[in-house]
């Protein structure tokens, strides 16, 4: 065939084609020939019904936006998104950007009705001389990026049609749609939804990401360059990237200039400067998850697996997961930046940032409120942020919740003698005094020693006399002889909690003083450590910091105990709250004399105890616990103030046993023999916390009642009373890790100036 004949073809084909979409549209020309308004009475019953009701198709929820997680004081810690979108009002985009896209896109936008008869018409006159000329006005286009947005939603982005595939009826679809459309919305609000959700490149939506992307800059300061620039790039965001495709770019951006300056948007000097205007991109590429998170990135991971566990926010895990990463929510968290930031910068220079089998972390949480102020490890989410320690586990918190589901920690680690207030307060919680003498030079606990106790029987023992044991251990033999129950808690002796322990009346209140300040086996809360074996005592079972942080905030708190909160509040796109943690205290969980009188004697600690051998003191009351593991590879300081509680741990969160010793190791530069929670952890504690207690309540402990004190020594408590009235007996020996070998967790480093 001859090129005119192929040339004829071509237009009698087009012609064909248009007609028929003409025959196919009569039901669509009142709306054709009238903007933004309802069609008219005398058009016919069968249009009107046509065109009676918004389709469903729009009426789905609007399309994926950026979450937002936010510190305290409204600064951000991440944003997720599986789109980044930020919807923004027509106001808040500057008005080059709209003279801009509706110059370039469809100039006669104010003066159609959602199909533009004439824009058709130049479209068939275009392609039938061999060009390609679009024809769908803004509000076709808008009608068309709805529902693909509703398509990706629903998990069939693949059923999406381009612009250049679509059927004859699917155009009329379309068509209908944009009729419908600007008969229920205003040219402003279709406006504004048109550069809400238009795409401008790669996985940026919307003109507000889009110009924090390209400029580092709000839709509202978009210049008139800026602005042709990404007005031109919604014809072909990939193949017309400024940043992949510079001169496309500048070529497009001054087409759109162009016809700006033709349909009377800018002067012919706007123009012209604006064209001689240098690209000018100042790239900010969106940092996705709380592994890019600009402060806090565990935390923020924390919150976000709260929320994925919590049927508030859908009704299944999938649900909240598209909810978080679609739905626009504000989440505002406790975390105070104030100290998260030094707590953050003293963790890593705890290890230094080259060290990799190390960690060392910092939680805090303020008493009688639970909110969790800041969080802080050595590790990394990923390789290449500034330390070699990269690991996607939260050294801080459980490994999941009551109901199992993931929380992303490590699952605790051994708290070592920082476990050993629990048995103070139940000494002190049945009327028993700090000064009271105990018989510390007692190494041996036989099976069948007659513990008393009203619930389940104590099970282990520690006998030199029985195969495979050994006699409770202390650090020294220095600390073999009758002390006071309370230069036994601020020197650490092993061999003084347990004459503490055998001199209760009832065993069982340690295990109900743990439950009442939240104490719990960190593979999953709600788990109770068992403290009816002794191993356990003296710290063996795994707990996380932040369950240690917030056990001593219930002592700082005189007894109140709250469960650790960290959502403020979480709100829709919309502004409208949809979740939150509220405050859960319960005051008297612990007796206030009791919490006192523990605060009392944890003061000790740092003047005359373990926590002597700590080289920063701080400048305002404050008590603490040392704790070390058998291994020297978990350390601990749990210390606090009247308004900050602080978990310091220095170690291995991974594996803390023999394979790894924290004996003969240099860190940080430095050679330690053994290390101890005064040495690494408790510097770690007082320089952090030194920086920050200021910014929150730091008076005076209240004091404890005289009675619970006492004027000096007693005589020394009888260590061998016989059973109790449950008939409650000893277990046989092996039923307890350490009792069977007489090996506690702390022994050899939980007394004198190790504890």
């Amino acid at each position: 065939m001859s090129r005119i004949g192929r040339e004829l073809a071509a237009v009698s084909k087009g012609m064909l084609a248009f007609l028929g979409v003409s025959a196919l549209c009569g039901v669509l020309v009142a709306a054709l020939m009238v903007p933004a308004v309802a069609v008219s009475e005398s058009a016919a019953s069968g249009s009107t019904q046509f065109l009676s009701s918004l389709p469903t198709e729009l009426q789905s929820p609007p399309p994926g936006q950026v979450t937002r997680v936010l510190a305290a004081d409204g600064s951000p810690i991440a944003t997720l998104f599986a789109q980044n979108r930020v919807d923004v009002p027509l106001s808040a985009m500057a008005p080059t950007i709209q003279k801009a896209i509706v110059a370039i896109e469809d100039y006669r936008f104010y003066e159609h009705g959602g199909v533009d008869p004439m824009g058709i018409l130049r479209a068939f006159v275009s392609d039938a001389g061999g060009a390609h000329q679009g024809a769908s006005t803004l509000t076709q286009q808008y009608v068309t990026n709805v529902l693909n947005a509703n398509l990706a939603a629903e998990g069939k982005g693949t059923d999406v049609v381009f612009n250049g595939q679509k059927s004859v009826g699917e155009k009329l679809r379309e068509m209908k749609l944009a009729i419908s459309l600007e008969q229920r919305m205003s040219k402003d609000k279709i406006l504004e939804g048109y550069l809400n959700i238009a795409p401008f490149s790669g996985n940026t939506y919307g003109i507000q990401a889009a110009s924090q992307y390209f400029f580092s800059t709000d839709a509202k300061n978009l210049t008139l360059p800026q602005a042709a620039l990404l007005a031109g790039l919604v014809n072909g965001p990939s193949y017309y990237d400024p940043s992949a495709h510079p001169a496309r770019a500048l070529a497009r951006r001054n087409l759109v200039l162009d016809a700006m300056l033709e349909h009377g948007a800018i002067d012919r000097a706007q123009h012209d400067s604006a064209v001689a205007t240098p690209l000018k991109l100042k790239l900010s590429p969106p940092r996705q998850g709380c592994q890019n998170a600009t402060q806090a990135p565990y935390f923020c991971d924390w919150v976000i697996h709260q929320i994925e566990n919590d049927p508030a926010y859908g009704a299944t895990t999938q649900d909240r997961i598209d909810r978080l990463l679609s739905g626009g929510l504000t989440i505002r968290t406790t975390l105070d930046p104030r100290l998260q930031a030094p707590a953050q910068k003293q963790a890593d220079a705890t290890t230094g940032a080259h060290e990799s089998k190390w960690g060392s972390s910092l939680v805090t949480i303020q008493p009688g409120t639970g909110k969790v102020l800041a969080m802080a490890q050595n590790s990394r989410q990923l390789a290449g942020q500034g330390s070699d320690l990269v690991s996607a586990y939260n050294f801080n918190v459980d490994a999941s919740d009551e109901g199992g589901n993931p929380l992303g920690g490590v699952g605790g680690m051994a708290p070592g003698s920082t476990m050993k207030p629990a048995t103070l307060a139940a000494w002190l919680s049945e009327g028993k005094q700090t000064n009271q003498v105990v018989d510390a030079s007692k190494r041996r606990y036989a099976p069948g020693y007659p513990w008393k106790t009203t619930c389940t029987p104590v099970k282990g023992f520690f006998d030199s006399s029985v195969s495979g044991s050994t006699d409770l251990q202390n650090d020294d033999d220095s600390h073999y002889r009758p002390m006071t129950v309370r230069e036994g808690i601020y020197n650490s002796i092993n061999t003084a909690t347990f004459a503490s322990l055998a001199g209760l009346n009832d065993v069982c209140d340690v295990q109900r003083v743990a439950d009442e300040i939240g104490l719990h086996v960190g593979d999953k809360a709600g788990h109770k450590i068992d403290l009816s074996t002794l191993g356990n005592i003296l710290g063996s079972q795994n707990v996380a910091p932040l369950v240690m942080a917030n056990a001593f905030a219930t002592f700082a708190a005189n007894g109140t105990y709250c469960t650790p909160i960290a959502i403020s509040e979480v709100d829709d796109a919309q502004g409208k709250k949809i979740g939150g943690q509220d405050a859960a205290c319960h005051a008297g969980a612990l007796d206030p004399d009791v919490a006192k009188g523990v605060t009392n004697v944890l003061q000790d600690v740092l003047t005359k105890g373990s926590g002597l051998l700590i080289p920063q003191k701080l400048s305002v009351p404050a008590a603490a616990k040392t704790g070390t593991n058998q291994f020297n590879n978990q350390t601990w300081v749990v210390g606090y103030t009247r308004g900050l509680a602080t978990a310091s741990f220095f170690g291995d969160p991974f594996n803390g046993g023999p394979s790894h010793p924290g004996q003969n190791v240099t860190i940080n530069g430095k050679f330690y023999p053994a290390v101890d929670g005064a040495y690494i952890a408790g510097p770690q504690w007082a320089s952090y916390m030194q920086k920050v207690v200021d910014l929150y309540d730091h008076g005076e402990f209240d004091a404890p009642p005289q009675r619970l004190i006492g004027d000096g020594p007693a005589s020394i408590t009888d260590q061998t009373a016989g059973t109790d009235s449950s008939g409650g007996t000893t277990s046989n020996g092996g039923t307890d890790p350490f009792g069977s070998t007489g090996a506690p967790t702390d022994t050899g480093q939980t007394t004198g100036p190790f504890g």
